[in-house]
């Protein structure tokens, strides 16, 4: 056994989190060893062994909050990401105040400050964040208002997919500078729900002032779909930050796909809805944005009523803020980042596909529209038909994550869209199209699901705003330069070639996955060591 006098590995405090609740309150596994009570193991609490103990052959995953609510669900127990309070306090968790712990001897552990374990409602609340925000993504991003700025706010103009691409890129740039200090911050002050809610908040009034946009008005246009944008970006990294919190390593990608398939039920709701007030008369496509805007908004107050905040706030050191620490702590997480060498080459690999993924999501509509022609509600057809298949990939690829591993999932995944790329330049009819969606929502929702669940899993315990923050740094870097590029080269070249070429983003996105070993017992190994 190693000494005590250090700080913690991040797989021990995670174990000392176990070891301070009632074993009654947890129903998964129990500890199978014996002599669970006796020794040191009865001062830590309930079925603790000393790491490298012969005794440590109980399940590693026992009483985490999280192991409650995913073994009911999911019939597994898992790896505990939540910190004790006294740790995070200590700063030997990471977040803004990182240092080492004193010599205290380990029966003073019993301070540590507990949580009652995940249920399945505080699962159903996160979930329903997906639920909420797919409606903006869906009808601003990517059905309603991207060919409605284009045909109707630009009125057909040539630079119009230009200027689109441009202002979702401007609305990623200003992200990539935000998200890292949002999560530090949010870490911090342990306030991810308050942001998450804000940025709904913001996103939703914003995409509602879409309304009152008319014929011309292409700046004041793109001014609202630009914070909305932000917002909504913002707040996808804040509820991708609760997940290594409800969830373990054996069902991050079950729980997030389970999200994602949530999210596509969201979509195709808010898609229904659209193509009811498209249909009930001429000129009502404002209204959708009315809808989508409220639709966000109502649909996550069940996270506001049912998601925890686990976070406990860190106190700061006389005379800085959190703004500071939020800066201090961005510097340092960068110049960590590369000790995460899987993380980091993930997010290179994540930074090459999202770019395409977010270009097809930006310009698929657009695309049906100046291409094969179709109309508004033929094009909400086949959104209705993307959203249906992406259930079923984003739950079904999860499941296969945790099966076979993220690896094989990502893979086969990036294989799909590298086929979708190319089908979709030589498509020469509408039912052609049609099919083709099908396939795309099955690669859609399994790309989204299985790249969060690997961030996830690589995220060290108490840090996941930062972490989840520099997910969302590289994701939004990506769909900068996902939406600029195809922009550019439809408006250039044509939007035949801005696809084909967009398959150029899946190819090297896979070829940099293939070098890396995402078995679940490795990214646990990498969490533990950089943390030890």
């Amino acid at each position: 056994m190693r000494g005590l006098n250090r700080k913690l590995s991040a797989v021990e405090a995670r174990r000392l989190n176990e070891t301070s609740g009632r074993p009654e309150a947890w129903r998964g596994v129990p500890c199978r060893s014996k002599d669970a009570s006796k020794g040191a193991s009865e001062k830590l609490g309930w079925g603790f062994r000393a790491k490298g103990s012969k005794e440590n052959e109980g399940p590693k995953h026992s009483n985490h909050p999280g192991a409650s609510a995913a073994g009911r669900l999911f019939g597994i127990a898992g790896e505990p990401p939540v910190l004790p309070s006294a740790l995070l306090a200590s700063g030997s968790a990471g977040g803004l105040l990182r240092g080492r712990m004193s010599a205290s001897p380990i029966p003073q552990i019993s301070s540590v400050q507990t949580f009652p374990p995940v249920k399945r409602k505080e699962i159903f609340g996160w979930c329903c964040f997906d639920f909420a925000n797919s409606a903006f993504t869906t009808i601003i991003i990517t059905v309603v208002y991207a060919r409605y700025f284009v045909a109707v706010v630009a009125e057909d103009a040539a630079s119009a997919p230009a200027w689109w691409g441009r202002a979702l890129a401007a609305s990623q740039l200003i992200v990539i500078a935000l998200s890292p200090l949002l999560g530090a911050v949010a870490d911090a002050k342990a306030a991810k729900k308050e942001f998450l809610m804000t940025t709904a908040l913001v996103c939703s009034v914003a995409t509602m002032a879409l309304y009152f946009v008319g014929r011309g008005e292409v700046w004041f246009a793109l001014g609202l779909v630009v914070v909305a944008n932000i917002a909504f970006s913002l707040s996808e990294n804040l509820c991708s930050a609760f997940l290594p919190e409800i969830s373990t390593p054996e069902t991050a990608g079950r729980i997030s796909g389970f999200g994602w398939s949530f999210g596509y039920l969201g979509g195709l709701l808010s898609l229904l809805l659209a193509l009811a007030i498209l249909n009930s008369g001429d000129g009502r496509a404002p209204w959708t944005f009315v809808m989508t805007g409220a639709f966000f908004l109502l649909a996550s107050l069940p996270t506001l009523l049912l998601l925890r905040e686990r976070a406990v706030p860190q106190a700061l050191p006389a005379g800085e803020t959190y703004l500071s620490a939020g800066w201090r702590a961005n510097g340092e997480l960068l110049r960590e980042l590369p000790q995460h060498r899987t993380l980091l080459v993930f997010f290179v690999a994540m930074t090459f596909y999202t770019a395409g993924l977010t270009a097809v999501i930006a310009f698929s509509s657009v695309y049906a529209d100046q291409v094969l022609h179709m109309t508004m509600a033929e094009t909400v057809k086949l959104f209705v038909v993307l959203q249906l298949t992406g259930v079923a990939g984003a739950y079904g690829f999860g499941v296969l994550q945790d099966r076979v591993g993220s690896k094989v999932a990502l893979s086969a995944a990036l294989i799909l869209w590298v086929i979708v790329c190319v089908w979709v330049a030589w498509c020469r009819s509408k039912g052609e199209f049609l099919a083709i969606g099908a396939v795309a929502g099955i690669a859609l929702g399994s790309l989204q699901s299985a790249g969060r669940a690997v961030v996830s899993m690589l995220t060290p315990p108490g840090r996941s705003g930062e972490f989840f923050g520099c997910w969302g740094f590289f994701g939004k870097l990506a769909a900068l330069i996902g939406t600029l590029v195809f922009g550019e080269l439809a408006a250039g070249m044509g939007y035949r070639v801005a696809i084909l070429a967009n398959a150029g983003f899946f190819l090297i996105g896979l070829v940099i996955l293939m070098t890396l070993d995402l078995r679940v017992p490795k990214l646990v190994e990498e969490a533990e060591k950089v943390e030890g």
